[in-house]
């Protein structure tokens, strides 16, 4: 099993969720976050007056799949998230190495 995570630009979430149900994804857990990469936060005019903001809004997007799907997750997360502009995410790919359904007790890839 792996857990795929992506951090994205927030209006390219239902872009992600779509691309991934198409492929069979049950579920993913989604968080509102902020944080800086290569653009180191960016500027904003508010009511005229210009702002710096350290940390840019993002989601973060978790989804744990069986380890013969998760190459096509990136991909549909890669394509359907890209907008070609900077501060268009990142993916992630770590190994799980235990799932539980706690409602059933079931383990691994049925707990999926």
């Amino acid at each position: 099993m792996k857990l795929v995570i992506a951090v994205i630009k927030p209006f390219k979430l239902d872009e992600v969720r779509e691309a991934l149900t198409t492929l069979g994804v049950a579920g993913m857990t989604v968080t509102e976050v902020k944080g800086f990469g290569r653009q180191k936060g960016q500027t904003e005019i508010y009511r005229g007056a210009e702002y710096s903001t350290n940390m840019v809004p993002k989601i973060k997007i978790e989804v744990v799949c069986a380890s013969g799907i998760a190459d096509r997750v990136v991909e549909a997360i890669q394509q359907s998230a890209n907008t070609g502009a900077i501060g268009d995410g990142k993916i992630f790919v770590l190994d799980v190495g235990q799932a539980v359904r706690i409602r059933t007790g079931e383990t691994d890839d049925s707990a999926l």
